[in-house]
């Protein structure tokens, strides 16, 4: 069990700086030079990263205000986008807050939850004291949040050095990092949410565009499940 500051320190570098910030840097990159065809300033494309923290609701918050949609339609929009991070939040606070945390802190801390954070958090935090894992959490959420910041600057102002099909590509580095990353998981109710939420996001796509994250994710998670608890489990062997 780590119970070491300065341990704990490098430890949440050495997992940030990598594939979770180069991923979020070349995903926000894309969403940058989106931005700035839209005819937005960048002061909102940061805005929109920093405030939102969640590509599907940047992409809605795009999209719907370049459409002029009044502010309460996507405001909406956006909140369904992300709704995700509800689930996250309440299995990730449990086990990062330590006894007699001040509750007003979680509310600055959870903005900068991603999903890049929280599987890294429930990855090492067995791993980690639990007076520490609050520590690890910020070093390696400030790292990959500031990576996403100087992505979108980057997409922002360089959108002239790119062809616009690979800048739209890039975002879609981070979905597929955390894809690669989730199959990685030894875990068999991983396993089942991936095979059953891949084919499912394309048909919702297809079918309902504005609607397939939130389908995808209410029906596929629902199905995953219910899929888990049905099938049989094998028993190891020794």
């Amino acid at each position: 069990m780590i119970s070491d500051a300065r341990t704990v320190t490098r430890l949440a570098i050495r997992d940030a700086v990598g594939f979770p910030s180069i991923t979020l840097l070349a995903s926000m990159t894309g969403f940058g030079s989106l931005v700035h065809e839209s005819g937005l300033p960048l002061v909102m494309a940061i805005a929109a990263t920093a405030g939102i923290w969640g590509l599907p609701g940047q992409l809605a918050l795009v999209e719907m205000h370049v459409a002029g949609v009044s502010a309460f339609f996507v405001i909406l929009a956006v909140s369904l986008a992300n709704a995700r991070f509800l689930p996250m939040v309440v299995s990730f606070m449990p086990l990062m807050n330590r006894e007699g945390s001040r509750t007003r802190w979680n509310f600055a801390l959870v903005q900068m939850l991603s999903i890049n954070s929280w599987a890294a958090g429930l990855k090492r935090f067995p791993e980690i004291e639990r007076n520490f894992r609050r520590r690890y959490y910020i070093v390696f959420a400030v790292i990959c949040m500031s990576a996403g910041i100087l992505g979108t600057v980057i997409g922002y102002l360089g959108v002239g050095l790119m062809p616009r099909p690979i800048a739209l590509g890039l975002i879609f580095m981070n979905p597929l990092f955390f894809a690669v990353l989730l199959a990685g998981i030894q875990s068999r109710a991983s396993m089942i949410a991936l095979i059953v939420g891949a084919p499912l996001g394309v048909i919702f796509h297809l079918v309902t565009p504005d609607l397939d994250l939130l389908l995808t994710g209410a029906v596929g998670g629902t199905l995953a499940f219910w899929l888990n608890k049905r099938l049989p489990h094998r028993e190891s062997t020794q």
